[in-house]
């Protein structure tokens, strides 16, 4: 409770900072400890050993998220936890980073896992925009954010060119 108001914070993100090519070790021993971690990872495409090759890299290198509760939560555990270097702050004071922003970028890490997954020939479902609704075939990426897929109207097949984060994979 907070000793101002009576009332219960609410839990909010903040930004930990792990020491160097720690932060898997980091957010696994906060979350053996009972904290909720967000630690943004992607497929990224390698060349290693002259192969190309798809490995899974940390967004935010050194970097992730937790939830706490600003009056509730016991923060000290954070200073001795293996793979932690700090709690940012600035000042003294460790400053929240905003819900929509951490929901920002889950969305965007959805919409390239999904742009990562989609093969030629793979049947997917409009989900926004004035075609939503309808089932078409995934055809071929026009960039990083955008989709050229094969739709079926008025008995004939058409091309159709729209955004990655209005389309998902058939069931």
């Amino acid at each position: 409770m907070n000793g101002e108001t009576g009332v219960e914070a609410a839990p909010q993100w903040y930004l930990v900072q792990s020491k160097p090519r720690q932060a898997e070790r980091a957010e696994v021993n906060l979350v053996q400890q009972g904290y909720r971690v967000f630690h943004p990872q992607w497929m990224v495409e390698r060349i290693y050993r002259g192969r190309r090759v798809v490995v899974e890299e940390s967004l935010f290198p050194n970097y992730l998220f937790i939830s706490l509760r600003r009056w509730v939560d016991n923060w000290y555990p954070l200073r001795s936890t293996r793979g932690v270097a700090r709690l940012v702050a600035f000042g003294r004071e460790p400053l929240p980073v905003q819900d929509a922003m951490i929901a920002e970028i889950q969305r965007r890490l959805d919409v390239r896992t999904l742009q990562s997954e989609l093969c030629p020939g793979q049947k997917v479902e409009i989900i926004e925009g004035p075609f939503r609704g309808l089932e078409a075939i995934f055809n071929v990426h026009q960039g990083e954010r955008r989709a050229q897929l094969l739709i079926e109207l008025l008995h004939r097949e058409v091309t159709l060119t729209i955004p990655i984060a209005d389309i998902r994979r058939s069931a």
